[in-house]
């Protein structure tokens, strides 16, 4: 299976022109001139340049180069947690007063006309697909999991809304294994498994407490389990931006009507934060689906633990949701698990031999 690989194109430093120089007379400095085109004068040190920078960047793309498809997923994912963190906070503080269709009709407009501001080749080449079918049932699944899911971020508190969509984790393991025909070794599925009783810890599942918003968020990760496994199936013929724009589509089209019927007119605050999560939505749907593209979907899922710190602060700082102290303790349990995972993707793969 092919998968894009990030190589850091960075411009090259320049080459030295030839260790052979021509004697010259010392030449006057001018104070205008830049330090790092001054050469030094006789018997003096060199002047300290900004060369560190360019080297540090060089050094990254080097790492980033080497780094294990997995590795490199594992830091996809988490920098798409701490944009989702913003979102899911705007979207409960606008969500009880704009209709959640709206929500993501304005979230799905903004994000098609980013991705067209940054495409270089237009619509059309975004548009080509080879498995058009595919496309649209992801989109529509994707569509299903936002409502079920955003429509219990809005009605019951953060953290747990969170914690309960952590469920999706055993069905991406499971269907990883199915349907995708991944390998899943034993330290790995214990990294689930363990992840999951702390997830279990903190909901305290007795029948208690389980609503239908509840029920919604259960729903809402079996969904994005679907979403995961339909991008990594993607991943072999499309480009990552093809698989957004085609989303876009397909929901702005799904909502126009419901929009309409429901609109309400935002003042300008809540159209401040509908473009702020509009914009975080559109980056972090953007690397999660880079992720998913470049790691396996079981070794990146149990990351997905990180959000529940997130959405408890979140929730205590902005809405005055102070977790129960099972969330803390399945908290530590998750977190366990996560950094164990994000170590385990570290390890470089066997590199394979080369063909004579």
């Amino acid at each position: 299976m092919s998968e894009e690989r990030q190589t850091g194109r960075a411009d090259r430093p320049a080459q030295g022109e030839g260790s052979a120089e021509t004697e010259a007379p010392p030449r006057i400095l001018d104070p205008a001139e830049p330090a790092a085109s001054r050469e030094p004068l006789p018997g003096l040190p060199p002047e300290p340049t900004s060369a560190v920078a360019p080297y540090g960047r060089l050094r990254l793309q080097r790492w980033w180069g080497t780094a294990s498809p997995n590795l490199r997923g594992s830091a996809y994912m988490m920098a798409a947690l701490l944009v989702y963190a913003v979102m899911v906070g705007a979207i409960k503080h606008v969500g009880g007063v704009i209709p959640l269709v709206q929500i993501l009709l304005i979230r799905q407009i903004v994000m098609s006309l980013v991705l067209l501001a940054m495409s270089r080749g237009g619509l059309r080449p975004m548009l080509r697909t080879r498995r058009p079918g595919l496309q649209i049932v992801r989109s529509l699944l994707t569509l299903a999991a936002m409502l079920c899911g955003f429509t219990a971020v809005i009605q019951i508190p953060l953290a747990q809304a969170t914690a309960i969509g952590f469920s999706q984790v055993l069905f991406v393991t499971i269907a990883a294994v199915i349907v995708l025909k991944e390998v899943v070794d034993a330290r790995r599925w214990a990294a689930t498994v363990i992840g999951f009783v702390g997830v279990l810890v903190m909901l305290k599942p007795s029948g208690d407490g389980l609503d239908t918003f509840a029920l919604l968020a259960v729903a809402g990760a079996l969904l994005n389990a679907g979403i995961t496994v339909s991008v990594r199936m993607l991943a072999a013929t499309e480009r990552t931006d093809t698989i957004l724009i085609w989303q876009g589509m397909v929901m702005i089209a799904a909502l126009a009507i419901p929009s309409w019927l429901w609109w309400v007119r935002p003042d300008a605050t809540q159209w401040f934060w509908l473009i702020v999560l509009s914009l975080f939505g559109t980056a972090g749907q953007w690397l999660i689906t880079r992720a998913y593209q470049v790691g396996e979907a079981a070794a990146l899922a149990p990351l997905d633990f990180s959000r529940l710190l997130l959405a408890s602060f979140t929730g205590f700082v902005f809405f005055a949701e102070i977790p129960e102290l099972s969330t803390w303790i399945g908290a530590g349990i998750v977190v366990g698990a996560t950094l164990y995972t994000i170590r385990k993707n570290a390890r470089t793969l066997p590199r394979e031999p080369a063909t004579p």
